[in-house]
């Protein structure tokens, strides 16, 4: 009988070791596509219908012509006369499990490390509340102005910044609350077609920019799958 008990929890562990987690699945767009991995069953589809959730993003050639990405990886847009560049998705369908009313359950959030301060000021810092940056404390990020040296929150009590992909960090705004994360970025909610404007002035031309794309597939409670974007840019 005591053997019996061993060699159960002996595979137990065995069986727990090598199996599929469901951490794994959150942060793979690709997870368990052995056959041996059987995580996700018909109470518990996977997110997308075609078994891989894939997003695809681009710069507007429309608003940005002549928009190329050279051999560094970067993308260089002009400055067309207006005060703002786009970029745009396209994302995979979900399972109709994720599908309320038609509505699919997606979500896309858009943020930058380029911020606008008193009288064009710009500088860049790394928040990235879509990467999960805050818990490195990046809002107590030293920024030379100058002969002086800010933060973002010094910033906020004078006159609230702003980040190209549309938001503020304003006076009262918690920035370590485990909240936080919920207030920076933009957001586009429940469509196969995410799409951002973002500022950009005459100012900028000559700087660089970092833009963050982070796509959540199945939004709500249940499995979801993370994919996440990043185009660095030159303004020109």
């Amino acid at each position: 009988m005591k053997n019996l008990i061993r060699n159960l929890v002996s595979i137990l562990i065995i069986s727990l070791f090598y199996s599929c987690s469901s951490e794994d699945i959150i942060n793979d767009p690709y997870p368990c596509l052995d056959e041996d991995c059987d995580l996700f069953s018909e109470n518990n589809p996977y997110p997308c219908l075609d078994g891989k959730c894939d997003s695809f993003f681009e710069i507007d050639p429309l608003v940005s012509p002549g928009v190329y990405q050279d051999g560094n990886g970067y993308w260089h847009i002009e400055h067309q006369g207006y005060n703002y560049f786009t970029i745009k998705g396209q994302l995979d369908e979900l399972h109709p499990d994720y599908v309320v009313n038609g509505v699919p359950l997606t979500q896309t959030i858009f943020d930058s490390d380029y911020w606008i301060w008193i009288d064009g000021l710009t500088f860049t810092v790394p928040l990235y509340s879509v990467l999960g940056f805050f818990s490195d404390g990046g809002y107590k990020s030293p920024i030379p102005v100058g002969n002086l040296t800010y933060t973002i929150e010094d910033m906020a009590n004078s006159y609230p910044p702003l980040n190209i992909a549309g938001y503020e960090i304003k006076d009262n705004q918690c920035l370590d609350c485990p909240y936080s994360e919920g207030l920076i970025g933009t957001y586009s909610k429940y469509n196969y077609t995410p799409k951002q404007q973002l500022f950009f002035s005459t100012q900028m031309v000559g700087d660089t920019a970092k833009v963050f794309v982070q796509t959540t597939f199945n939004s709500d409670i249940g499995e979801s799958v993370i994919v996440e974007k990043e185009f660095n840019i030159i303004f020109e």
